[in-house]
């Protein structure tokens, strides 16, 4: 058996036997118990709307999908500069980890609106909003990344009088790499929910739309096959995002390591 077919087998074949079970058991509930579509629609009617809405549901997940890619770029981008800027000085960390605790505990419903208003509806409210979301993760992670240092280590730099700079980027970024690699993967989904959110609040309108336009679309009109499609779109992106993040982390440690990812964490 090759270690592709060995993968399909032990990682992709259980989920996807349960989630057909799941269906099955859904279909079944629904037509046994004559339950209304605008309640429950059954999987069938689901599959049906996905098929007679393709166009739109294929723009606003395209259009979703930028946006959640822009603000987990950005997050990635900013977050581990300044994970750069803590691992340098104590007062700066102290100083400003409360900040970066607060963009992941402000409710981003109290804060859209805010962002509206500075930046407009559109495009780049929503990158913003899951910019905000995705942050938090990132910073933490390559913080603790640059800051968890064999002392060995550090004294041979110093032996050798290298630069805080020789250090930061011969010692403790490539230390860090797992940990961004990690909190990437985190930042990843929560980029989609900040799409999704941030559309609720600054959607592109009837011309250019996302998932969490079509979402809130559906719920308002009472379209529960409508909106279950939606939801299962917003899924399958986050999965996309994270299964593309995930392989990306694994190859860049496959290179960056010698060895297994397993046997050096």
């Amino acid at each position: 058996m090759t270690r592709l077919t060995n993968w399909l087998v032990q990682t992709a074949l259980p989920p996807l036997v349960l989630f057909a079970l799941v269906l099955l058991a859904w279909q079944g509930i629904v037509t046994w118990f004559e339950i209304k579509p605008f309640l429950l629609p059954g999987p069938l009617g689901v599959a049906a709307t996905i098929r007679d809405s393709a166009g739109r549901l294929t723009q606003a997940l395209l259009f979703t999908g930028a946006a959640a890619l822009c603000g987990f770029g950005l997050s990635l981008l900013v977050g581990t500069l300044v994970a750069f800027a803590f691992s340098q000085s104590r007062i700066l960390r102290t100083s400003g980890y409360p900040y970066a605790i607060f963009l992941q505990t402000v409710p981003v419903v109290a804060v859209a609106p805010l962002i509206v208003l500075w930046l407009g509806y559109g495009f780049q409210s929503v990158v913003v909003v899951a910019f905000i979301l995705s942050l938090f993760p990132i910073i933490t992670n390559a913080t603790a990344g640059l800051l968890t240092i064999d002392p060995d280590l550090v004294d041979l730099f110093r032996l050798n009088n290298a630069s805080r700079w020789q250090v930061l980027w011969k010692l403790r970024f490539p230390n860090a790499v797992p940990a961004i690699c990690v909190g990437a993967k985190t930042s990843s989904g929560l980029a989609v929910v900040g799409a999704i959110v941030g559309e609720f609040f600054a959607g592109y309108g009837t011309k250019q739309f996302g998932l969490g336009y079509l979402i809130r679309a559906a719920t308002d009109g009472f379209q529960s096959d409508a909106l279950f499609a939606a939801v299962l779109m917003s899924t399958l992106l986050g999965i996309a995002i994270f299964g593309v993040v995930t392989l990306t982390g694994a190859a860049i440690l496959a290179r960056w390591y010698d060895g297994p990812v397993e046997h050096r964490r």
